[in-house]
């Protein structure tokens, strides 16, 4: 495990040497920790990171490795199947004849109506077949199988993308802002969107009112005005976690782009769909939300919005109530999109998901119903200029 562990941060690019991986062994046998996972976390942390540049991809590697051992490393060497009710321990891969022949429960309230019931019946840990909570079966409720409109439960991440509410909670990163972009095309795609005026004090030299006045008055007369400044302001909207964990990249470097250009800009993130609070740190998102509703009172009509998100997940997150997968909304999420239609005049949604596959995604073509069919943009260099030249018009 050690050794993946090594070569995986070298495979990351962490530049880790084998001096100093072989100083973190000496370090273990040296028992310097109590063989816990979060010490040793910290002790590798310490023993093979040189720059701090390179934290974020450590901790992407190691929660790889290691992700799901718990008690002593020297436990987790011994057997590295953590003990859990819902862990894998067999996946079920079906035909697709075998997958035709799988039907849904008859909808979202049969659905969720089937659960409550499952839930007060079963008494013990269940793995394969198709009606109890578990694993590695056909059941719409549990992990590692197959139902083409289930729920998800207990499963590290999700394989077929079409579970309705993911029974999980989920930790999400921030991205990062710092990103060095390979190519400035995305920053010169934004500064389509701007308008200038001279705003503020009065801190730049006017050249040619100075050698105006200077002629005029016969001596030196420095005329100074307001520096010119892009005006737009900007809301963008994150989707965060999920099917967007593949697009972190691509949104990574747009958010460091439009940090640059826009001086006026805010930001916020949400799930798979806007509901009635957003936030603002994804490590603390559930416990410091953000009422959508103050977003929408505290910013005035004239800022842009941009939505970015790839809008796949369940139709029902979109157009029921409790469709959400992570909690119980109130109101659909089409409802709070079109209370956002109606605030501000120009919207866009930038989707990372290539535009060709739209047409086979339900809650694709619903987002475009609600916001507009021609508001969606896909993520690239042409998206981009298309949907700045549409918050521009």
């Amino acid at each position: 495990m050690f050794q993946r562990f090594f070569t995986e941060l070298r495979a990351a690019r962490v530049p880790v040497s084998l001096k100093e991986y072989l100083v973190l062994i000496e370090a273990l046998d040296a028992d310097v920790i109590e063989r816990q996972v979060d010490e040793f976390y910290y002790l590798s942390r310490a023993a093979l990171v040189k720059d701090e540049r390179h934290l974020d991809r450590f901790d992407q590697v190691f929660g790889h490795v290691f992700k799901g051992l718990e008690g002593s490393v020297g436990e987790a060497l011994a057997a590295q199947i953590p003990e859990e009710w819902l862990r894998k321990l067999t996946e079920k891969f079906l035909t697709d004849e075998e997958k035709a022949q799988i039907e849904a429960l008859g909808g979202w309230d049969k659905l969720m109506e089937t659960l409550q019931q499952r839930l007060k019946e079963q008494k013990e840990r269940h793995q394969g077949g198709s009606k109890w909570i578990g694993t590695g079966g056909t059941s719409p409720f549990g992990a590692h199988g197959y139902n083409p409109e289930g729920i998800r439960i207990g499963q590290e991440q999700g394989r077929h993308g079409r579970a309705v509410k993911v029974w999980d909670k989920r930790e999400y990163r921030n991205l990062d802002d710092q990103v060095e972009i390979g190519a400035r095309n995305i920053k010169i795609a934004l500064r389509r969107l701007r308008k200038f005026a001279r705003q503020g004090a009065p801190e730049e030299l006017d050249l040619d009112a100075t050698i105006d006045a200077t002629a005029k008055q016969g001596y030196l007369d420095v005329v100074m005005r307001p520096e010119r400044r892009n005006t737009i302001k900007v809301l963008l909207f994150f989707d965060i976690g999920g099917s967007m964990d593949g697009h972190v990249k691509v949104c990574e470097e747009l958010f460091t782009a439009a940090r640059s250009e826009f001086k006026h800009m805010e930001y916020f993130y949400f799930h798979n769909c806007l509901y009635e609070s957003v936030w603002k740190d994804n490590h603390r998102r559930h416990t410091d939300k953000i009422a959508t509703w103050d977003v929408l009172h505290k910013y005035p009509h004239d800022y842009k919005i941009v939505f970015v998100g790839d809008a796949t997940m369940s139709p029902y997150e979109i157009t029921y109530p409790g469709g959400a997968v992570e909690h119980w909304n109130e109101e659909p999420g089409a409802v709070w999109l079109d209370r956002v239609a109606g605030i501000y005049e120009r919207i866009v949604w930038l989707n990372p998901t290539p535009q060709a596959h739209w047409r086979h995604s339900p809650s694709v073509q619903l987002i475009q119903e609600v916001i507009g069919e021609q508001r969606m943009f896909p993520l690239t260099l042409a998206g981009l200029e298309g949907a700045m030249r549409e918050l521009s018009r």
